[in-house]
């Protein structure tokens, strides 16, 4: 499974993170304008169509991760095929574009508005007259009012994952007919478009012992193009027919299947076609290309034994087989047999499909965990920052596949959408003298080190003793929090890490706490930018040698680079956490070249990998680690879903400390409260001029560095229309289908 990819809703705020086709389940170089956002990086690569191209009738068979463990979205455990089957059954009052924002769904909702601000906040929605459940009863109010009760957080029978939004409404009652909900807020919600998306019925929201049990593994009413009309787990199949009530465009296909198929078999289920359209690795959508190109000559035959050559020296890399073995393939292959000859077979299967590919919502970042060690302290997060080259990584991950490599310049949104601006001169970019600096001032020089002794602990994170060796387990290995984690949850969806000495003091104020009274008006990027630097000068260099946060172009201290740096005896050793697996591959090259880039100041790493499995739950969530790699997706609704994965941990009543999803245990007093102040706003510019100084604030804080835009490739069957990579958007599943014979395939 994809462990480096995530979506927005069913994610940031269950922890279920990644993204619907990516939804599993919506920096440090330079300003920009306040319109840089205005278009994707990357667009869609779906083989558009138009409906009366696209056959009627069909199956489409798309592979998943693994079978949903719920139907129902708000509960913790709900993952990338639960969103996916929410998507196609149930209503949304607001569906993402192209362009990662938020549009109102015509299919369920004629208009939905605010229509009084004073003394409170009050939207009112009106239905299309046409939306019915499936059972025949009219989506209404009814519906509404039982969803915001099961989410509210009042009623602790409902086992929820999160209620952000719903906790602020007061009531939801009949507007002026059956078609009108009027839905009051008790206090003041900028990001109301959220909310009842999706909508289950009342039969589900109504009781607790429905929404706890009754939709984990049914959903005898639904309202959209498809409905569920059978979860097989011994095939492991999710089957979704066409709904005979809906009421909008008539589905394409008859039907979709979601089967269960892990990363490594996905390859071969596309060439037998046990599969039409599968999420692939690089690896996988190389073969695939390699396939497309052998066009005009069988893989098997060749074209005078050059496609078989060509085959030969791929599938020997691939195997790792030395001349002698190759030898044994080419005799095998001549009588049918043997493994290479399994490998020709595929690729001969592979040619009728093709990889489409954009970016996803979702971007991967280097996590530097704050709760203790080395890492607790600023200066040496700034040094760590300072040394990497981010659009060198960037370049090493983008490049290779056509995708625009452009670093990631913004924790809370990403190119295209509304939020959008380059933050990352708040923190500055590559700059080796000044992390140098930085490390002096913060105690760190070449010096003797101590000889450690079997059990000493190291500089950095205190060290997990667990089994997790690099060959614990195989697996997809990129992580992207929340699809694949099993953290627990309470009622609002906030999770708890075990607390210690260290993790106390993540708590402790920083940066913007100590000098935010300080924080300009300027919503643009270079003022943002100016902010973020001057709170970092102001606090990194109190007490410190001059020149402790040194102008760019400072010499760096003498014999900077004379070796590894030490403090009180003990070497700068930062340990890097990485899952193990085969479909780890991108992150590996990724934390290789950020060690050498950290070693070019001073620091050194560690690089434990551990299983997949227990990457996140016994590594991330738990805070055993010092530097880590994972993804989080972007939202359309930054202030709802970004503020628990930024808020400052707190000590919580029994102990521990309660971080939600802080994973790096880095947070701020005036993060949280301009987060605070974006979702209590209901003008749209102040939103975002809000969010905007929020994230220049999070990078002065340097908790995690994002880096670049997760790549999406999708390898699916090429007369297979309207499906693909995505990117922001929600897919349209009635427009699904395959292409009609004669019809061109849709190109790019």
């Amino acid at each position: 499974m994809s462990y480096d990819g995530v979506g927005p809703r069913a994610v940031m705020r269950s922890v279920a993170f990644l993204a619907a086709g990516a939804l599993a389940v919506p920096l440090l170089a330079g300003c920009g304008s306040d319109d840089e956002g205005s278009k994707p990086l990357a667009g869609q690569d779906i083989g558009a169509a138009q409906r009366t191209d696209i056959g009627d009738g069909g199956t489409l068979r798309w592979a998943v991760d693994a079978m949903p463990q719920t139907l129902n979205t708000f509960q913790a455990d709900a993952d990338a095929g639960t969103t996916r089957i929410a998507q196609a059954v149930l209503p949304a009052m607001f569906r993402i574009d192209a362009a990662g924002r938020p549009q109102r769904d015509a299919d369920y909702l004629d208009s939905a508005r605010v229509v009084e601000t004073e003394p409170k906040q009050v939207v009112v929605y009106r239905l299309n007259q046409q939306a019915v459940w499936s059972d025949g009863r009219e989506i209404g109010a009814a519906d509404f009012a039982a969803q915001w009760r099961a989410l509210s957080g009042k009623d602790s029978a409902y086992w929820t994952a999160r209620n952000a939004g719903y906790d602020r409404i007061e009531k939801v009652e009949r507007g002026a007919n059956d078609l009108e909900v009027r839905v009051t807020f008790a206090r003041p919600y900028a990001d109301w478009r959220s909310l009842f998306s999706p909508l289950y019925p009342k039969d589900v929201t109504g009781s607790a012992n429905s929404f706890n049990d009754g939709a984990r593994k049914k959903l005898k009413v639904s309202a959209g193009p498809f409905a569920v009309q059978k979860i097989d787990t011994k095939d492991k199949d999710v089957v979704l027919a066409r709904n005979p009530r809906w009421w909008g465009h008539p589905a394409k296909l008859s039907g979709i299947v979601l089967h269960e198929v892990p990363r490594d078999k996905r390859a071969a289920a596309l060439a037998d076609g046990t599969v039409d359209v599968a999420d692939v690795d690089p690896a996988d959508a190389d073969r695939v290309a390699r396939a497309a190109g052998s066009q005009g000559s069988s893989p098997v035959t060749g074209s005078g034994g050059r496609t078989a050559a060509k085959a030969l020296r791929s599938w020997a890399l691939l195997h790792g087989s030395d001349e002698e073995a190759a030898d044994r393939e080419r005799g095998a292959l001549a009588k049918g047999r043997g493994t290479l000859g399994a490998y020709l077979r595929q690729q001969d299967g592979l040619r009728r499909i093709k990889v489409r590919k954009s970016l996803e919502p979702a971007y991967t970042q280097l996590a530097l965990n704050g709760a203790g060690g080395p890492l607790a302290d600023e200066r040496v997060r700034h040094a760590v920052a300072h040394a990497l080259n981010r659009q060198e990584i960037a370049d090493l991950v983008l490049k290779p596949l056509g995708l625009p490599a452009v670093p990631v310049g913004s924790h809370l949104a990403l190119s295209g959408q509304d939020a959008y601006a380059d933050s990352s001169d708040a923190l500055g970019g590559q700059d080796a003298a000044q992390a140098q600096a930085l490390l002096t001032d913060a105690g760190w020089v070449h010096g003797a080190v101590k000889d450690q002794k079997k059990g000493d602990k190291a500089a950095g994170a205190e060290r997990d003793k667990g089994g997790d060796g690099p060959d614990a387990a195989a697996g997809d290995g990129t992580y992207i929090v929340g699809v694949d984690d099993d953290v627990e949850h309470n009622g609002d969806g906030k999770g708890r890490a075990a607390s210690d000495e260290h993790g106390r003091q993540a708590g402790r104020e920083s940066t913007e706490d100590r000098a935010g009274q300080h924080a300009g008006d300027g919503s643009g990027a270079q003022q943002l930018a100016q902010d973020g630097r001057q709170y970092a000068r102001e606090h990194l260099t109190q007490g410190g040698a001059p020149g402790a946060y040194a102008p760019k172009g400072t010499a760096a201290p003498a014999g900077a680079v004379a070796g590894p740096l030490a403090k009180d005896g003990k070497p700068l050793t930062l340990r890097f956490v990485l899952p193990s697996g085969p479909g780890s591959d991108t992150l590996r090259k990724v934390a290789d070249r950020i060690t050498v880039m950290l070693k070019k100041v001073g620091i050194t790493t560690e690089i434990t990998k551990v299983s997949e499995d227990s990457y996140f739950r016994d590594h991330i969530a738990s805070g055993q680690f010092d530097l880590a790699l994972y993804s989080w997706p972007s939202s359309a609704y930054p202030a709802t879903d970004a503020r628990p994965v930024y808020a400052k941990p707190v000590p919580a009543a029994d102990g521990s400390l309660n971080v939600q999803q802080n994973y790096t245990r880095v947070g701020t007093d005036q993060v949280d409260q301009l987060f605070d102040q974006a979702i209590a706003t209901l003008d749209e510019d102040e939103e975002r001029s809000l969010i905007r100084k929020a994230d220049s604030r999070i990078w002065a804080a340097a908790g995690s560095i994002p880096l670049y835009q997760r790549p999406q490739l999708v390898a699916a069957r090429a007369d297979l229309a309207n499906v693909g990579a995505f990117g922001f958007q929600t897919p349209v599943y009635e427009d699904m289908g395959f292409l009609r014979k004669g019809a061109k395939p849709a190109t790019k």
